[in-house]
Parts: structure tokens; sequence; C-alpha cells
């Protein structure tokens, strides 16, 4: 295929997807981490949907969220790993032009969902922690799902703008985009419009959102950690802290990389652009492999379940 490095259109049919910028003789060998993540990925949520699923004694606001955070993290992997493989495998660089904007949506969506599920997740382990007699009482089933169901809304409604801005942009530049996938300041950049807008808005979902969202866990946890600090013993405060360590291992694999990726890429201009891609492709492939394995290992209840399927002995 000839890849042109500059064209006149102002509504392109198609983009290009180059991948790693200067790293493209490298394609099959990076992709063999970036599969194995995924396919770790892939077995780890779907065996964390099925032992919820299966295992009554696990119903309950804990695992309702992890069973979310499940399917997103499903969801946000598969919005960029298969489109990326066959790109890194049989040179499948094109993709049209509505397909980026819905992969852009679902990507940056399901991790603006990601963010509210862990904030949820927090606001759990708060009220386990600091209320435990009334953890019953104020997390219903009916306040689970209304809280869900806020954090689907959320994201569905804040993300939106992403692709319906980036589609009245003219794009005079290039097609190429230089990442594995259709990000959204990626895209934005080959416009040859004044995109200020898209810019800000895209720095309020970062800081106004997510940045929002790492303050009511950080609240959440210095609260949680003035109750543990209260207990009377050391195993109890080691044995009530070991209940967050899932959690805490989740939030630090999701927004620290996250925020690191989001900075780089609008003012990093210093770090080479492979390092960028690089680090946006671990952002969005280490939480949906990490977290499975870490609630898998951290968590009595999951851990015992999953020994009972493999064992075949009623525990």
């Amino acid at each position: 295929m000839d890849i042109s490095n500059t064209t006149d259109f102002t509504n392109p049919s198609n983009f290009i997807l180059q991948g790693i910028p200067g790293l493209e003789a490298a394609h099959v060998w990076i992709s063999v981490p970036f599969c194995t993540m995924y396919v770790i990925a892939l077995l780890g949520n779907f065996t964390i949907l099925f032992v919820v699923k299966r295992e009554p004694s696990l119903r309950s606001p804990m695992y309702y969220f992890l069973c979310m955070l499940a399917v997103t993290d499903l969801v946000l992997s598969t919005s960029m790993v298969p489109k990326m493989l066959s790109n890194f495998w049989f040179n499948s660089r094109e993709i049209d032009f509505s397909a980026c904007l819905t992969q852009m949506y679902f990507i940056h969506c399901f991790s603006v969902m990601e963010s509210g599920i862990l904030v949820a997740m927090a606001l759990d382990r708060y009220v386990a922690i600091c209320h435990p007699l009334r953890h019953s009482t104020i997390l219903t089933n009916p306040i689970v799902a209304r809280i869900g169901l806020a954090i689907v809304l959320r994201s569905g409604m804040l993300i939106l703008p992403y692709p319906l801005l980036t589609r009245q942009w003219p794009y005079c530049k290039t097609n190429i985009i230089p990442h594995t996938h259709c990000s959204h300041i990626a895209v934005v950049n080959l416009a040859c419009a004044d995109t200020r807008i898209s810019s800000y808005y895209g720095l309020f979902v970062l800081f106004g959102v997510k940045g929002v969202d790492m303050f009511f866990v950080a609240v959440s946890y210095i609260q949680i950690l003035r109750a543990i600090f209260r207990l009377p013993t050391k195993d109890a405060q080691l044995k009530t802290f070991g209940t967050c360590s899932s959690h805490l291992c989740s939030i630090l694999a999701f927004f620290l990389p996250g925020l690191f990726s989001s900075i780089t890429y609008r003012f990093g201009q210093n770090v080479a652009l492979h390092v960028r891609v690089l680090i946006t492709n671990v952002y969005l492939l280490v939480p949906p492999m990490l977290n499975p394995i870490v609630y898998g290992v951290r968590t009595k209840q999951i851990r015992d379940r999953l020994l009972q399927l493999f064992t075949h002995k009623d525990m």
C-alpha cells in the first residue's frame, strides 16, 4: 500500500494507523507481550465473572462493582487490541473514519467508566471499614444499581463530545495517525483547524473528571486509614488493611500510568513519540490484565472458589 504523508481531503474515508512510530520493524516482537497481556485479561476477567455468578456468597456490593470492573476491562482492551494486532501481524493499517471515531469513543468512555468504578469501590471500602454495622443498609442492591447506572451515564455523556467534535474538523494535513489506535488527541492533531475546544475539553476530562475521581479516592482512603489506626491491635489493623490491598493495587495501576500518559502526550514534547505510544498502550492493557490477578490472589472468597472449581471438592 502506498501511504502518502500528505493528502488533500476534508472528510477522510479512512485513516492509517502507523502503529509505534520508529519501531515498525519490531512490531511482530512487540506484539508478543501485548497479545499475552490481552489473553490474560480475557481469561482473568471472564473467570472473575464466572466465579461471582456461580458463588451465591459473593452477591455483595464489592463483588458487583468487581464484575462491573471486569466487564469494563474486557471492553476497554477489546476496543483496541484486535486492531492493533492485525496491524502488527498482517500490516492491516487502514481504519474507516467512522470506525476510528467509534474506537475512540469506546476507549475513552470505558477508561472514564473504570475511573468511576474505582471511586465506587473506594466508597464501598470506606463504608465497610468506617461504618461496618450500617454497610448493608447504606449500600443496598438498589443503591448499588443506581451508582452503576450513574457511572455508565456519566462516562457515556462526558465522552460523547469527543467523536462529535472530531467529526466536524477538516483534515487536510495527513490521514496517518502516529499511534496503534484512534486516540482522541492523536486524531485531533491531524486536523487543519483551530481545535482548541477539543484540546480544552480533553483537559477537562483529564483533570475535572479523573482528577476529581482521584481526589474522592484519596479522601476515602484518608478516612479509612484513620479508622484503621484507631483499631486496638496491630493484627486487627493489618487484617483490615488487607481488605483494601487489592483495590489499592487497582487504583495505582490505573491512575498513575494514565495520568503520566495523558500529561506526556499533551505536554511532553521532549519525550520520544514511540515512548509516549508505548506508555499509552501499557496504561490501557496493564489494568485489565492486573485486576483479575490481584483480586484472584488477594481475595479469599474468590481464591477459595477457584480452588474448589479446580479440585472439584466442596469447600
